[in-house]
């Protein structure tokens, strides 16, 4: 680290006046006050343009057309009536069983499956919708960028690898940041009001939003961290959140004839009836150490205590310590030589040896190679099978670095050579669970009526929390609920 020179000024004139020439003042939408930004309107929605394709690749779309005209109809809605109805806003649902919701810059708003399961009526999706758009609406992307430069890149898919091993993302290093930006508490704030506010404006009781902050809260007491929502790791929650946001909507309320706000718990839940819940076993899944894919027919053996994150778009595993990796892709290249030599040039690396050989009746092209990191002096070891499979070229690395390369490459090995075709039709046929409404017919404690659903006591406290309830809450005849089924 050189050593600053008494006296010597840090920035050059040239370079001052530089910097104030490609600084706009904007006017904010929401406040109507003057701020700095590197970013124009048009730039900000070339970004979410950008990003939107990779974040529809990467987790894929949930098709249920009900549930998309909802979103779509409540969404174009609220949009117009918000500070920026100038912006051309699109809702997509995410096949994700993630319990999150996310808006990226330009007016691209997502929720996942997951969350939409945890919604008990229209009134706290439209409260999250109101704050996703009002992210959007004050720009708060924008200026967290002109704020500070883009973080170090996290690795697609997770955050179970370490950093020496991020450089194989390379590609999504812009829009994985857009979607992980962590907005601070202010931001937070002032999205929870423009929730309030715009859901109230278009006929809801923002009293509901608050609802929800305080399911996400109970859903966070007694759970891991790999099960903690996303949409409250990304969004930070203060522990006053839920009073709050009901301060809020009790404030909007006061001008305005609030018996006529809409909540319209069953006209969502009969959107929900059937709605996949957790993870599609046909997107792939885990089971006794094994990842079964049905859909594509294969399978493959996972290291013992290795972590899992499958996407549409890849596999990835990890021990724990992050000190190892695997991640299963496919290719778009026309054959082995092909994919070997387009993933040596995409991610610089150097072949130390690739040779071909036979594997559970597929042509495979075995690869290892070396990636150098100049700024931290290491080096990354990979080991790559290229396997042609139905008309498919699958790319399987395990990496690690090149000290521990001869540690992991029995694990690499074990995982990779038992890549085989999937024909055992019970994993085949395996069933995703599915969100069931049921009309009490009797009332009760959600307990005692989810006994009578023959509810597992062990799934018991995950059925409390996606109806928005306590076990020992009381539940009349006639409510409609939710029951996990297959």
């Amino acid at each position: 680290m050189k050593k600053l020179i008494i006296g010597r000024p840090i920035l050059s004139l040239g370079l001052l006046v530089f910097l104030l020439s490609i600084v706009a003042c904007a006017v904010n939408p929401v406040t109507g006050k003057k701020e700095l930004s590197f970013i124009s309107e048009e730039q900000e929605i070339a970004m979410g343009k950008q990003s939107d394709p990779q974040i529809v690749q990467m987790y894929g779309l949930y098709e249920n057309q009900t549930l998309q005209n909802f979103i779509n109809a409540k969404g174009q809605e609220m949009a117009k009536i918000s500070h920026r109805p100038n912006l051309q806003y699109e809702f997509k649902i995410l096949d994700s069983p993630v319990v999150n919701a996310f808006a990226l810059p330009g007016g691209f708003i997502y929720f996942t499956r997951g969350i939409l399961a945890h919604f008990n009526n229209e009134a706290e999706f439209a409260g999250v919708l109101g704050h996703e758009i009002g992210h959007v609406t004050a720009r708060h992307s924008v200026q967290q960028q002109t704020k500070a430069t883009l973080g170090q890149v996290v690795f697609i898919g997770g955050l179970i690898v370490s950093p020496t091993f991020r450089a194989m993302a390379q590609e999504g290093q812009q829009f994985m940041q857009l979607l992980f930006l962590k907005y601070g508490r202010d931001d937070e704030s002032q999205s929870d009001e423009l929730g309030v506010q715009y859901s109230t404006a278009i006929g809801y009781d923002a009293h509901h939003m608050a609802n929800f902050f305080n399911t996400l809260n109970d859903m966070r007491a007694g759970t891991s961290a790999e099960s903690l929502p996303t949409f409250l790791s990304t969004h930070p929650d203060p522990a006053d959140r839920y009073q709050k946001v009901n301060a809020m909507a009790n404030d909007i309320q006061k001008d305005i004839d609030a018996s006529k706000l809409q909540v319209n718990r069953e006209s969502y839940l009969r959107m929900i009836d059937g709605l996949i819940y957790g993870e599609d076993p046909q997107q792939g899944y885990v089971e006794n150490s094994t990842f079964y894919h049905p859909s594509m027919r294969f399978q493959f053996p996972i290291p013992q205590n290795w972590q899992t994150v499958n996407t549409p778009s890849q596999v990835q595993m990890a021990p724990k310590d992050g000190k190892a990796a695997m991640i299963l892709t496919l290719t778009e290249a026309a054959n082995l030589q092909a994919a070997a030599q387009q993933t040596a040039e995409q991610y610089s690396l150097t072949v130390v040896e690739q040779k071909e050989i036979s594997l559970n009746g597929m042509n495979v092209l075995a690869m290892v190679s070396d990636q150098a990191n100049e700024q931290s002096g290491q080096t990354v070891r990979i080991l790559t099978y290229f396997i042609s499979y139905n008309n498919m070229i699958f790319t399987f690395h395990g990496l690690t670095d090149k000290a521990s390369f001869d540690t992991y490459v029995p694990s690499f090995n074990q995982t990779m050579r038992h890549f085989t075709r999937l024909t055992d039709q019970s994993k085949i046929n395996k069933k995703p669970d599915r969100i069931s409404i049921q009309k009490v017919s009797r009332a009760g404690t959600l307990q005692s009526i989810l006994q009578s659903y023959r509810v597992n006591s062990d799934r018991m406290r995950e059925h409390a929390l996606i109806n928005g309830m306590d076990l020992k809450d009381q539940v009349a005849a006639g409510t409609m609920i939710k029951v996990i089924t297959q």
